[in-house]
């Protein structure tokens, strides 16, 4: 169905960016799953009985019969700018979710369902227009415009659905069903643009207020407003990061009046840095260099060093697809991998300790040369060590972190030396027991991820014969095996099965006797690939 497609894409687009509209927050969700009795069968009855209207200036009657303006100054101090946006957020939600549902009911042309429906929305669209302009000062002439071309919208599809559960000749309805749709998309379209336009006009007051303010609590509220909308996805992202939102905040950055606000604004910007504009922005207002100054200042808190960490881990992902940013990093590679070394080496907590780590594990992915300087700065020597303290590295996140290093790492032939002395083959051997104590889906990913790299280090290692004998003595051999042949020990990773049978091998080439035949003559001898299939069809074999 080409037209519930066309609506669902339209909504997803103008609200929500990649976000997917079924992931609405619990909330929501739980408002569509309410039990239907009699009672709230009669009240949906009601609502066709009633003009929408006239409920809609009943709801926004003040209670209060003192003048609008105190009326106004009671709502905006019982609510503050990050409530009322969030407020704003979630009837947003309702309000898309059910023209979704509206689109659906009329391709099945149950017509009384999308009738009433119809009817909801226009109360949800009014309530939320009057809901928002009690709290704005300062609406635009185009977002009045939009408003009331919204509004008249949804009157129009109203009163055409309305028309259509009088009418009973199936071809009439089937013939009325395009209009409908256009109906429903158009109304689906001036939503979404109002949605931005609201946005957008709520970003560039709080990116105002941000700019022109000497007042540290107006700041930090306005920084935490955005920071709140940061959180809504990357199209909110994209607009506050399009109004200057990057340079804005680079600029509280480095005024030390503003100090006590740093941690804040670092969140924000590692948040809104996980776009492209946000990269773009950040590269024209220097940021690195910013940033680079913020941890290797030691007045600076253990806080802010910490979130300056967070931004360096966001821009320095491997996932991104842009890099324009990384020739500026270049130049400041070397100090910020040192501060960053400092910081994991004194860290006083675990998640101060998993922005640093997080942090050099995604540095150590551009060039040996960052591996390199962590040699250098003895850095094995602090990971290692922070690792046997389970105050500091005590979620498989943090390990996650360490063994990518130690894995990037390993490339060098000066690696070895530095895990035998560390006691590094025992941990490797180690998280090659990782398993999730929650079962929580991202910590299950975790722990699949800490038992290949540990693997793959492993391999990686055992070129020297040093690393190989230690990991035979720590009984690593049998471990592999049972992680190749038990899938339940694997989670069914399938990236942990080839990582672990390339360590098997390349330990079997160096002790040959620690494997029994049937185990070398399966895991060993065939091909990788053939190795991979046949464990693979132990897995079925199991299910």
């Amino acid at each position: 169905d080409c037209n519930l497609w066309r609506i669902h894409k339209e909504l997803n687009m103008a609200f929500k960016g990649e976000d997917h509209l079924d992931s609405l927050p619990l909330p929501v969700q739980r408002m569509h799953l309410i039990q239907v009795d009699s009672v709230q069968r009669w009240m949906e009855d009601l609502k066709l009985m009633t003009d929408c209207e006239c409920m809609c200036i009943l709801q926004s009657k003040p209670i209060s019969t003192e003048k609008d303006e105190q009326n106004e100054l009671i709502l905006s101090s019982q609510c503050s700018t990050s409530d009322n946006l969030q407020l704003l957020l979630k009837r947003a939600w309702i309000i898309s979710t059910e023209l979704t549902r509206i689109a659906q009911k009329l391709e099945k042309n149950r017509w009384q369902r999308v009738h009433s429906m119809t009817v909801r929305v226009n109360c949800h669209v009014r309530s939320m227009i009057n809901e928002y302009n009690a709290f704005t000062r300062s609406s635009s002439e185009e977002m009045c415009q939009m408003e009331n071309l919204l509004i008249e919208k949804c009157s129009e599809f109203t009163a055409f659905t309305e028309r259509c559960t009088q009418i009973e000749d199936e071809q009439q309805l089937r013939s009325m069903k395009s209009c409908i749709n256009q109906t429903l998309t158009t109304v689906a379209q001036y939503f979404g643009q109002l949605i931005e336009l609201v946005l957008t006009h709520e970003a560039q007051n709080l990116l105002r207020q941000i700019e022109l303010s000497d007042s540290v609590y107006i700041t930090e509220s306005a920084i935490n407003s955005l920071l709140s909308l940061t959180q809504e996805g990357t199209h909110l992202c994209r607009i506050i990061a399009k109004e200057g939102g990057v340079v804005a905040l680079f600029k509280i950055c480095r005024q030390d009046y503003f100090r006590c606000l740093y941690p804040q604004t670092l969140r924000t910007l590692a948040s809104i840095c996980c776009i492209e504009e946000g990269m773009h922005q950040l590269e024209k207002v220097d940021g690195i260099l910013c940033l680079a100054d913020i941890l290797t200042d030691n007045t600076h808190s253990e806080a802010t060093r910490a979130e300056a960490a967070a931004v360096i881990a966001q821009i320095t992902s491997p996932h991104l697809t842009f890099t324009q940013h990384l020739s500026s990093f270049l130049e400041n590679m070397e100090e910020i991998v040192t501060a960053l070394v400092k910081l994991c080496q004194e860290a006083s907590s675990g998640e101060v300790f998993l922005l640093a780590s997080a942090a050099l594990a995604n540095i150590t992915f551009f060039d040996t040369m960052a591996c390199e300087m962590l040699l250098q700065l003895n850095a094995m020597k602090i990971l290692l060590t922070a690792c046997s303290d389970k105050h500091i590295v005590d979620t498989p996140y943090s390990r996650d972190q360490v063994v990518t290093i130690l894995a990037n790492m390993s490339v060098l032939d000066q690696c070895a030396s530095e895990i035998i002395q560390g006691n590094g083959v025992q941990l490797l051997m180690e998280m090659l027991f990782e398993r999730s104590s929650s079962g929580n889906s991202a910590e299950v990913a975790a722990c699949e991820r800490v038992q290949q790299k540990s693997a793959v280090t492993l391999a990686r290692l055992s070129r020297d014969p040093e690393v190989a004998d230690a990991a035979v003595k720590l009984s690593c051999i049998p471990r592999l095996i049972k992680l190749c042949r038990s899938p339940t020990e694997r989670n069914n990773s399938d990236s942990v099965l080839v990582a672990c049978l390339a360590a098997l091998r390349r330990l079997a080439v160096m002790s040959p006797d620690g494997l029994e035949d049937s185990d070398f003559q399966q895991l060993v001898k065939p091909r990788l690939v053939d190795s991979f299939l046949l464990c693979t069809n132990m897995e079925e074999s199991f299910v």
